[in-house]
């Protein structure tokens, strides 16, 4: 039950995904503490909170220490990546308000209740029954309990339009590519419902009180950091794997360069390299 689910390859390096993911979350921090800044102002007292979907933790301890009286329950289908959450609350302090809890939706948050806050992450686009999971998630809420749902944004930008190789224009088309692969991933998932994907209604229908949406932006410029290009290279490594059959011969040689690193025009080397992404919450209110 993750934002980090694969729909590829089955033997994964679990050890590797948590690098790369911890990677990501802490290139994104400034954008996350400033989400969390805005979840304790509409949820203060927030005592219990609920991680769905926390892979190796960054997030469930930010979550601590944003919140000092609360307890955070990071839940994971992957038990590889909650030993990495724990290994890393304690390495912070905070072992004794991070717990884990192996769990996937949907389904695994049976018997989970009297929830103040629970952040979802890019979860609920992976389940077949949009709508149901949203229940799911909302059933553990308490009266007055908040959902804080991260689904949709804008897609990452990382180059200028023409970047001196191949055609210009090639970010457009990987998102294009994504688009029809997020879409052949969706209607294959087990149960899938087509919905429209208006969350803040959805959250409606699954018997919330809208709070209101925000978008948040993680904003690096030109020249970037190393950990900042090994995060798009990773990005890009993947979209060469999974869109790989959805892209012209053209953009594929693009991307070779670009990957690699030796090349002088690869991500590692060049100095118009950007990081340029928006993520958008939504939260929904128990009555």
């Amino acid at each position: 039950m993750s934002g980090h689910r694969h729909h590829g390859p089955t033997e994964i390096d679990w050890s590797a995904e948590g690098e790369r993911l911890v990677r990501g979350a802490e290139t994104h921090e400034a954008e996350l503490r400033a989400t969390l800044a805005w979840l304790r102002e509409e949820q203060p007292a927030a005592r219990r909170v609920v991680d769905a979907g926390s892979g190796p933790g960054v997030l469930s301890c930010l979550l601590a220490e944003v919140f000092p009286a609360a307890e955070v329950l990071a839940v994971d289908g992957t038990p590889e990546l909650l030993r990495l959450a724990a290994e890393r609350a304690a390495a912070r302090g905070l072992a004794g308000r991070v717990r884990t809890r192996v769990a996937e939706l949907p389904g695994g948050l049976a018997g989970l209740t009297d929830v103040d806050l629970l952040w979802a992450s890019r979860v609920v686009h992976h389940l077949g029954d949009q709508l149901a999971g949203l229940g799911e998630l909302a059933g553990t809420l308490r009266p007055g309990g908040l959902l804080a749902l991260a689904e949709g944004g804008l897609p990452i930008r990382f180059l200028p339009r023409d970047f001196g190789l191949g055609r210009p224009g090639l970010q457009a088309r990987l998102d294009a590519a994504n688009e029809e692969w997020f879409a052949g991933m969706r209607a294959a998932l087990p149960g899938a419902v087509a919905v429209v994907e208006d969350w803040p209604s959805l959250l409606t229908r699954a018997g919330l009180a809208p709070v209101g949406s925000r978008t948040f932006l993680t904003e690096l410029p030109a020249p970037l950091g190393p950990a900042a290009r090994e995060l798009l290279r990773d990005r890009l490594a993947r979209q060469r794997e999974v869109l790989g059959e959805l892209l012209a011969p053209d953009d594929l040689a693009t991307l070779e360069v670009l990957l690699d690193p030796d090349a002088p025009d690869g991500l590692r080397r060049r100095p118009d390299a950007f990081l340029l992404s928006a993520t958008t919450v939504h939260l929904g209110r128990a009555g």
